[in-house]
């Protein structure tokens, strides 16, 4: 993940709020901004530059990227034409994503733009589309790709498909985008369904920073962009403590951790052991941090898949490494159990392999 973004849509709001937003971003390090021309209705195109620019520059002033989403009918509807895009310029942009896109060429030329304009990509089709651009030389330090988001609760990608959109992608050194939305109420996109927002349909009803650790772990999403507005300034400023390139994973604990628990958990670097088992992933460097440490034992429970797992002063020089559970386990009394993923965020299980760095998120 290399930055983190936010969602204005002027034309539902006020520019004091919408300011706001931006200030409360800016502060916990966001760096891009996503808007939508495809629901603005009944402005010309000099409206459209006297509303928007003072806001272009806004975010501009506080450190942040703006790109607008559009499709040829849009554009036609500017009288923007697709090798003419000074209309951007004007806005004080600095990219457009073609939601819809032409015959591949096309997109290609765009790149080569003499306003220096990112040119983005939807990421969602999986049909060929961005390698057909590709094939015909672009500029590719102007080409980066986003997903869609989908308002209607059931329409959202299947991580199989989003998997192998981002595998086709990759293979081509683009950079990717993708969604989450909130699922509070009164959130608001660009239109007037308002079921949640997020590219993933399994991410609808999940936390914020769950739904981007997910996408994290994933390990092709270069940006994550927040879809719907407003997320609280805590939503912000979770997200904004998540380790970029990192997996992270963030447990519900089960018992007050004892110090040396608190320490091994939070305060040392983890990696999974080389030589995974099918059992548990491993992280071993502790027990040689925290040798002295004393950890009595507690909460010597059943192990369940997602359980993580500290042991205890029974385990003698094992004593202090941290297991993180991936297939049931009898109860053992020199393992203390200290928490356990969601279960919506077991998924996180799978990108446990070995030698991966992971951090252990509050």
């Amino acid at each position: 993940m290399a930055r983190l973004g936010i969602s204005i849509y002027p034309e539902h709001d006020s520019v004091e709020r919408i300011k706001q937003y931006i200030d409360d971003a800016a502060k916990f390090g966001f760096t891009r901004i996503f808007s939508c021309l495809l629901s603005v209705e009944g402005k010309s195109a000099d409206e459209i530059i006297a509303e928007f620019r003072p806001l272009n520059d806004y975010a501009h002033e506080r450190g942040m990227e703006i790109i607008y989403d559009v499709a040829p009918p849009v554009l036609k509807k500017l009288g923007v034409e697709w090798n003419n895009l000074q209309f951007f310029k004007d806005m004080h942009a600095d990219g457009i994503r073609l939601d819809e896109g032409y015959g591949g060429l096309t997109e290609a030329l765009m790149t080569c733009n003499p306003q220096g304009l990112i040119i983005e990509l939807n990421a969602s089709m999986g049909n060929g589309y961005i390698a057909n651009i590709c094939s015909h030389h672009p500029d590719v330090s102007h080409l980066v790709t986003c997903h869609n988001f989908y308002p209607q609760r059931y329409s959202g990608l299947s991580l199989e498909h989003f998997r192998k959109c981002n595998a086709d992608i990759k293979a081509l050194n683009l950079k990717i985008a993708a969604f989450i939305g909130s699922s509070r109420p009164g959130t608001f996109g660009p239109w007037p369904v308002n079921e949640g927002l997020c590219t993933l349909e399994d991410h609808r009803d999940l936390p914020l920073d769950a739904q981007a650790r997910l996408l994290i772990a994933e390990g092709t999403i270069d940006d994550i962009l927040i879809a719907n507005c407003y997320a609280t300034v805590e939503e912000l400023e979770a997200l904004s403590k998540l380790q970029p390139g990192v997996l992270n994973l963030k447990p519900i604990l089960e018992k007050e951790l004892q110090p040396g628990e608190y320490k091994v958990l939070y305060e040392h670097e983890h990696h999974v052991r080389g030589d995974i088992s099918a059992y548990a992933a491993r992280s071993s460097n502790p027990r040689v941090t925290y040798a002295n440490e004393t950890i009595k034992p507690e909460n010597c429970r059943e192990l369940k898949r997602g359980d993580f797992v500290i042991l205890n002063d029974g385990y003698g020089r094992y004593k202090g490494e941290l297991h993180i559970v991936t297939k049931d386990m009898p109860a053992d009394p020199r393992k203390n159990v200290i928490g356990h993923l969601p279960e919506e965020e077991l998924g996180l299980l799978e990108a446990l392999v070995p030698w991966r760095p992971f951090v252990i998120n509050r």
